[in-house]
Parts: structure tokens; sequence; C-alpha cells
């Protein structure tokens, strides 16, 4: 099964090197005579050798030649493996970038549910490790094993074609022994590396969750107990580290013993081989020459085939998110939505996250062109699912959601989406300039539409006050600003963005009166001829508007203008009196 998965990693990993087929040819080219020159080494060094040896004959001459050829066959050994690297590299880090393009942007299609569930710091591990690993891969596996396993087959043929054949038993045995260790004690000390893993993604999202919400662990006294969970995960990682070191060095004392022992052998049987005048002194050096030079790659042999799994493991993960299923997405030769007017009618839309529990049933609504409709309830009656819908970060199970007459299920959802301006409850800002934050709602927009933006949402005066002004940065999620200035950013950057359709999401909710009048002021001000959606809390905010529908677990159960409700004496006035008596108009 294990196999399996390597396969499929690697399967996934092939089509992005084979766009550059012919530098990867090329590269096993300058591979194969890399390889054919280091074997040719040793075979100059013992021509060298053996003319400079007194009992292979009477006058002695210096091997110019042999000489030359063994600095030359190195110099191109080196040159050619140099070469195929620079080659290489292109191929290498340009799948890389690809990949993790693919999978950036994919994270960006898939649903609003998937990235509730998901942890951003494990998911940023994932792919970190994963292009890491294909980095690895690429390089070790095309230019560490196969190199040593062609390198292996030459010097097997040349000893036995030139020597005893029990020269090649002995040298092909020890490796082959070294081999079967190596892989076998590895495959062993994978788990000590596969908990290490675990814990370490385990303590990083553990971290960076902590960190997000700095201020709930201040506001509790919580430091300790945060660090205290973060030092378990990092406990586990501890063991699992040590465990993994000491049988490295384990590893590496029985590929010290086997290469020893097939050395000493070797050089016991060559050097009889001397006094018994069958071999020279060249002789003896090709064999050992031959022997060491395999050894070398050979030391990296464990380390090469832990990682290489670990970095088959890694892209697994990786490839894994590509396969996510997309919830929504836009039928094959979707058009693009055109919005005339910008009428919005729920018909008859049911739906729920899970088939246990219902959140929308039988809604029923039309928001004509140009006007103004306030959803309210209780929290949970499904307010804000009513938002999500309409920008189709989820499909209904029943019914149908239209623009103008349009299913929007039928529609580009690029287009969709771009007709629609949201003004959330909790503004989240990037973590970057105030200007980065507006100019977001439109980045193809000129410096001058930005700052009137801001003076449209009553910002600028305040931006202006500033040392840096609009090169402020805004700190993580937006914390150093209050939440009446995120609120204003927010309204800036949807005038730039300039929708049909606006959508305000309970957007005033986190101000004080003073801001909230202000503000609603200014939300009427761009609202005017555009189709406006509020969900609102404060029933004060939303008398003007032209229907007012009240939700009740997942049901409207009332439905017409603020006087006309108030009139009912049903659901709508009660809560309007309680928010009377508790001061909150």
């Amino acid at each position: 099964m294990k196999d399996h998965h390597d396969w499929k990693a690697i399967r996934s990993l092939l089509p992005y090197i084979w766009v550059f087929k012919g530098r990867v040819i090329f590269a096993l080219a300058l591979l194969s005579f890399a390889k054919l020159a280091n074997v040719g080494i040793p075979l100059a060094l013992k021509g060298a050798v053996d003319a400079l040896d007194p009992q292979q004959q009477d006058i002695i001459y210096l091997p110019v030649a042999m000489l030359i050829a063994y600095g030359l066959l190195r110099l191109v050994s080196s040159l050619f493996s140099e070469l195929r690297d620079a080659l290489f590299a292109k191929v290498i880090y340009r799948s890389v970038r690809k990949i993790a393009g693919n999978i950036f942007n994919h994270l960006h299609k898939l649903s609003l549910r998937f990235h509730l569930e998901r942890q951003t710091g494990g998911i940023s591990r994932d792919i970190e490790r994963g292009t890491r690993g294909i980095s690895f891969l690429m390089n070790f596996m095309i230019f560490n094993i196969l190199p040593t396993l062609v390198e292996i087959g030459l010097v097997t043929v040349i000893l036995l074609s030139q020597y005893d054949s029990i020269f090649a038993i002995i040298i092909t045995g020890t490796i082959l022994l070294y081999i079967t260790y190596t892989l076998v004690v590895t495959e062993w000390r994978m788990r000590f590396r596969r908990t290490m893993n675990e814990m370490d993604s385990q303590a990083n999202n553990q971290a960076i969750d902590s960190l997000l919400n700095y201020e709930t662990v201040k506001y509790f006294n919580n430091e300790q107990y945060e660090l205290q969970r973060y030092d378990n995960k990092l406990t586990s990682w501890e063991h699992a580290a040590v465990k993994n070191q000491t049988s490295l060095s384990l590893l590496n004392i029985g590929q010290g013993a086997i290469i020893a022992a097939g050395l000493t052998i070797l050089m016991l049987l060559a050097g009889q081989g001397v006094v018994a005048g069958e071999l020279t002194l060249g002789d003896l050096v090709l064999i050992n020459a031959f022997l060491l030079q395999l050894y070398l790659p050979l030391g990296f042999l464990g380390f090469v085939y832990r990682e290489i799994r670990h970095s088959l493991a890694d892209m697994e993960r990786m490839f894994k998110i590509l396969e996510q299923h997309q919830e929504t997405t836009d039928n094959i030769g979707a058009p693009v939505l055109e919005v005339p007017q910008g009428e919005i009618r729920f018909n008859h839309v049911d739906f729920y996250y899970d088939s246990n529990r219902s959140i929308l049933h039988d809604i029923n609504f039309t928001v004509e062109a140009g006007k103004k409709l306030a959803i309210v309830g209780a929290s949970g009656s499904g307010k804000s699912t009513l938002v999500r819908l309409l920008f189709r970060f989820y499909d209904p199970q029943a019914g149908s959601i239209t623009i103008d007459g349009v299913d929007i299920s039928k529609v580009q959802q690029h287009s969709l989406r771009q007709a629609i301006g949201v003004v959330p409850q909790d503004t989240v800002l990037f973590n970057d300039t105030i200007y980065h934050n507006i100019l977001y709602g439109n980045p193809d927009i000129d410096q001058q539409a930005v700052i009137n933006a801001a003076k449209q949402a009553h910002i600028h005066d305040f931006i202006s006050s500033l040392p840096n002004g609009y090169d402020t940065m805004v700190g993580e999620r937006g914390l150093k600003l209050s939440g009446g200035e995120k609120q204003r950013v927010a309204i800036a950057r949807t005038l730039l963005k300039n929708p049909k359709i606006l959508i305000f999401d309970e957007a005033t909710s986190a101000l004080d009166s003073h801001s909230e009048q202000t503000i609603n002021r200014e939300l009427q001000s761009i609202s005017t001829n555009k189709t406006t959606l509020v969900i609102a809390h404060r029933l004060s905010t939303i008398i003007d508007a032209d229907t007012i529908l009240v939700l009740h677990h997942g049901k409207i159960i009332e439905r017409g203008h603020h006087e006309q409700l108030l009139a009912n004496k049903g659901h709508y006035a009660a809560m309007w009196a309680l928010q009377q008596t508790e001061g909150l108009t």
C-alpha cells in the first residue's frame, strides 16, 4: 500500500518535469558521461602506479599521459556533474513554483466548509515540506541513486573481465550487504522521524493558533497554560528526536563496519595476489579505489533513502490538497453574469450543512432592483447563511437563487462575486498598509481613487493624522486599528469595488452609538440606487428598509416594513420593545 502511495506521488510529479523533457534528457546524458569519467579515474591511476613500479620494469619513467588522463578524468567528472546540476536547476525550481502556485490557487477555490475545518499552520507546513521534498527527490533520486547503481554495474563488469571473479563478488557482496542493512535500519528509524514531523506540525499549529488569539490569552492570564500545552507537544518531539539521533549513530556504526570488513578482505586478497606475482601494485590500488569510490555515494544512502521516503510522504500530503473536492464549480462554458438591474430572488431555498440539522427552510423573497431589504432574527437563525448562499460559498439543497432572473449556479462565480460588495461584521484586514487594504477593493485603481474612497468612508482625516499616513501597517488581522476604523476601511474598499449589489452583514454592531450613526448615514448614502441586503442586530439601523424579513429557526415568520411589523405586534414588535428597554437603540 505504501509503495502504491509512493508511485502515486511520483506520477503526480511527472507531468511538471516532462514539460522540460529536452533538458531532462540532456542532463541524464551529462550524468552518464560524468559516471564513465569517474570509473576511468582508477584505471588511469592503476596505469600510473604500474609505470612507476620498479618491480614491473627495469627503467622507471614518468607516465605523463596517464597522470594527465587521471587529472582530466577528474576534471571531466566534476565538470559534467556541475553542468548537469546547473541545467537541471530550472526543471526543479520551475516544477516547485508551478505546483505551489496550483495548490495556492486550488486552496482559494475550495469551499468555505474546507477552510472552516482546516488548520492553517498544518497546511502551510504540508506545502512547505512537500515543495522541499520535490527538490530533494529530484536532486537525489536522479543524481545520487541512479548514478550509483550505474557505477556499481560498470565496476562489476570491469572487475569480472579483468580479474578473478572473487573480487567482483566481494565488492558487490559488500555493497549489497551495506544497502540491505541501510534500508532495513532506515525503515525501522522512519517511525521516529514520522513522530517528530507529527509533533512538529501539532506544536506549530498550536503556536500559530495561540499567537493569533494573543488578546484572548492575555484576557484570561493563560500564558503559562499555553506554554505548557506547547511544551507538551515539544516534549514528545524531543523524545522522538533523541531516538532518531541515537538510531542514526547505530546505522552509521554498522555501515562503517561493513565497509571496513569488505575493504580488509579485499586488501588481504589483493596483497596476496601482489606477493604471488599475479597482481601488480596498480591492481591493488585500482580495486581499493573502486570500493572507496562506490562507498562515498553509498555513505549518503541511509540519509538519501530516508529523505526520499519522507519526501514522497510529504509530497503525497501536499498533492492530497489538490484532490480536495470543490463544492461549488462553474459549469463548462458558464456565461458571465450581467447585472443591468440587480434584482435578487430566493425561490423556495432549503439549505443544511448537516442533513440532521436544517439551517434554512423554504426561504422565499425578492429584493427589487435598487431597494433595501433587511433580515433580522436571533443569533443562529440563518441570517449569515443567506449571504453565503448569495455569494455562492455553498449551493442550496433545494430551490434556486437568481439575480435579474439568472440562476447564480449557472454563471461564472468570479462574475457573480464581482457584482456583490460585502461589508462584514468582523472586518479582517491583511497585515499590510492601510493603503493596500483599501486598494484591495480594486487593485487596478489609481491612488486618487483610494483617497476619494477613504474620504467618502470618513477615514481620510484619521489616516492623514497618522505619522506614516496611508503607509501605516495595520498589524495581524488589523489589530492596531479600532473596530470603527477597521469598519471604515472595509467601507472604503467596498466603495472602490463599486458593486451593483451591497450586503451589510451586521456592519455596525461593533461600533459605539456615535460611530454607528455616522457610518449608517454613510452606508445609506453609498447604497442609494443599489440593491441592498442588510443583516441587522440593532433594529434602529434598518427602520428605513423597504422590506424587513424576520427569520426564526431558518424560516421567515414575518415580513413587511417597520411600521407594519410594529402594528402586527408579533416577533419583530417584541424584539423592538426589548431593544428599546435595553437602551440598545
